[in-house]
C-alpha cells in the first residue's frame, strides 16, 4: 500500500551544486527505501529514567554531544538536478525537535498515559522539512520509572547498530563518567570441526539455495495465515501499536545455555517462538498456522561497538549507516504447544538458526534488492521490501546494550529498549540486554494482539524452559 506522502517544497526544491559550504552526501539505497511513498520506517529508543527529569539541559546536551555525532543529525533529505537523492545540511532549530508532553496533572502512576503517548508518535510521520530525529521528554512516572527520555530515529539515518551507537555516544557511565560503557562481545564463535571443506561447502550451497529460494517464494506468493499474531489487515503500518516488555537475568539465561549448548541467542529465540506458539493456541485453539519472522541480521565484519568517530571514517571496518539483512524463519509449528516440551524450541531454533548461518542467502538478498533499484528503481525495491515485510506476521531484531549503569545528562538509566515502527506487521519484537538483564521488547497491533497476554506467555514460555532445564 503507497503511503501517497506529499513533497514539502523542501522535497523538490532541486540542489544547487553551486553553493558554497553546504555538505552533501548521497543516501544510500537502504535509506532511500526507509523514507520513499511505500515505507517510512523508525526506531524509538525509550530509556527509563531512576530519578525524576530535569529537562532544562536536553537542548545543550543535544547540541554538544548528539548533533556532532553525524552531519545526518543536521541534514534533510532533497533531490539533485538528476533526480539522485541527496543528504543536504541545513540549520537545525532544536526546539523543533524537543517534545514535552503534558498530562493531567495528581495521579500516582500516568502507565496509560505513556503507553498511548508512544503509540501516538510511533505511528506519527517525522516532518521531511527538518533533519529526521526528534526527542520527547516525558516527566511523569510510570511503575517501572521516574520518567523516560524517547527518541524517535528515521530509519534512514542508518540501521539500529549505528543509532544506538550514537545514543551510547551521548551516555556516561553512572559510576565513573571518566571510564567508557563496555558491551559484551557480540562475535560468533565458529566451530571447525573435521567435515572436509567439500562437504561444507556443499552445505552451504545447499542452505543457500534452500533459504534465497524460499525467501523469494515468501516476498512474492506466499502469505502468512491470518492468525492471533497476524490480522493480514492492509495498511497495518498505520495502525496503533502497544509497546510492552518482560525481563529476563542473563545468569538464567547462562544456565540454560550451559546446559543445552548454543548461544544466547539461540535460548532467546526458542523462548520468543514458544510464547508465540502458547499465545495463539490460547486465542485460537490450535497452533498450527504459518507463522513467519524476518530476522535482522547485521551484516558488518566487526560486530563490537566502535566509537561513533571510527564508524563515520569512509575506510570504517564497522561503517556507519544501513548495514544489515533479514532472513526468512518459520516458528515451529506444534497442535499442543501445552503439552509439547518446551526445550523442543530451544532444539529446533538451535538448528534453524546453525543453518541459517552457514547460508549466504541473506548477501544474496542484497545483491537482488540493489539490482532491482538499478533496474526499476528505489521505489520499486521499497514497495518489493513493503510486500515482504506484510507477506511475513513479525519481525525479530536484537542488540547488545551495556554492562554497567549508563546516565543521560545526569539522569541514571533504570532501564531501556528499542522499538522500530512503521511497518506493516502485527507483531515486531525487539531484544536489548543491559546491566546483567536482558529485555523483550514487544510491539503488538492495538485491538487485535493482547499485549498484556502476550508477553505474560513470554514469561511462562522462559519460566518453562528455566524449569526443563534443570531438571535435565
Amino acid at each position: 500500500m503507497e503511503r501517497g506522502m506529499e513533497e514539502t517544497k523542501e522535497m523538490r526544491v532541486m540542489v544547487e551544486r553551486e553553493e558554497e559550504n553546504t555538505w552533501f552526501e548521497p543516501v544510500s539505497p537502504t535509506g532511500q527505501y526507509f523514507n520513499s511513498s511505500a515505507l517510512s520506517v523508525s526506531v524509538l529508543a525509550v530509556f527509563e529514567s531512576e530519578i525524576a527529569i530535569d529537562d532544562s539541559p536536553a537542548t545543550a546536551t543535544l547540541e554538544k554531544l548528539f548533533l556532532p555525532v553525524t552531519p545526518r543529525f543536521s541534514s534533510v533529505m532533497v533531490r539533485d538536478k538528476k533526480g539522485v537523492q541527496q543528504w543536504k545540511r541545513v540549520k537545525v532549530n532544536l526546539p523543533d525537535h524537543i517534545h514535552v508532553p503534558v498530562f493531567p496533572p495528581g495521579l500516582d502512576s500516568y502507565d496509560n498515559y505513556v503507553q498511548d503517548y508512544l503509540s501516538d508518535i510511533a505511528m506519527r510521520q517525522l516532518p521531511q522539512h527538518q533533519p529526521l530525529w526528534e526527542i520527547h521528554i516525558i516527566k511523569y512516572p510510570t511503575k517501572k520509572s521516574m520518567g523516560s527520555i524517547v527518541f524517535k530515529l528515521h530509519h534512514a539515518l542508518g540501521d539500529g547498530f549505528s543509532l544506538m551507537a550514537a545514543l551510547f555516544a551521548c551516555l556516561q557511565r553512572a559510576d565513573d563518567p571518566s571510564l567508557p560503557l563496555t558491551f559484551p562481545s557480540s562475535k560468533v564463535k565458529v566451530g571447525k570441526g573435521r567435515s572436509s571443506r567439500a562437504r561444507r561447502v556443499a552445505s552451504i550451497c545447499a542452505n543457500t539455495i534452500r533459504d534465497f529460494g524460499w525467501g523469494i517464494w515468501k516476498s512474492n506468493l506466499a502469505d502468512d495465515d491470518v492468525s492471533p499474531v497476524r490480522s493480514g489487515v492492509a495498511g497495518l503500518e498505520f495502525r496503533p501499536i502497544i509497546i510492552s516488555d518482560v525481563e529476563f537475568s542473563l545468569d538464567d539465561i547462562r544456565r540454560i545455555k550451559s546446559k543445552l549448548g548454543g548461544t544466547i541467542n539461540d535460548i532467546i529465540s526458542g523462548v520468543i517462538f514458544y510464547g508465540t506458539q502458547l499465545y495463539i493456541q490460547a486465542a485460537a485453539g490450535q497452533g498450527t498456522a504459518q507463522v513467519t519472522s524476518l530476522v535482522l541480521l547485521n551484516t558488518r565484519v566487526i560486530r563490537d561497538y566502535q566509537r561513533v568517530q571510527d564508524m563515520t571514517k569512509s575506510n570504517a571496518k564497522s561503517p556507519w549507516g544501513n548495514q544489515f539483512g533479514f532472513l526468512h524463519v518459520s516458528i515451529p509449528k506444534c497442535k499442543d504447544a501445552e503439552k509439547t516440551n518446551p526445550l523442543d524450541f530451544v532444539i529446533k531454533a538451535r538448528k534453524i538458526i546453525k543453518a541459517k548461518r552457514s547460508s549466504l542467502s541473506v548477501y544474496l538478498t542484497g545483491r537482488l534488492l540493489e539490482l532491482m533499484r538499478q533496474i526499476k528503481g528505489p521505489e520499486a525495491t521499497a514497495k518489493y521490501i513493503h510486500a515482504t515485510l506484510k507477506k511475513t506476521t513479525m519481525t525479530i531484531s536484537n542488540l547488545n546494550g551495556p554492562m554497567e549503569k549508563m546516565a543521560m545528562a545526569n539522569h541514571p538509566v533504570k532501564s531501556f529498549h528499542f522499538m522500530v515502527v512503521g511497518v506493516p506487521q502485527s507483531l515486531t519484537i525487539s531484544v536489548v540486554s543491559y546491566m546483567g538483564k536482558l529485555k523483550i521488547a514487544v510491539g503488538a497491533e492495538k485491538g487485535y494482539i493482547n499485549s498484556q497476554l502476550f508477553t505474560s506467555y513470554m514469561e511462562k514460555s522462559f519460566q518453562r524452559i528455566y524449569e526443563a532445564t534443570l531438571g535435565k
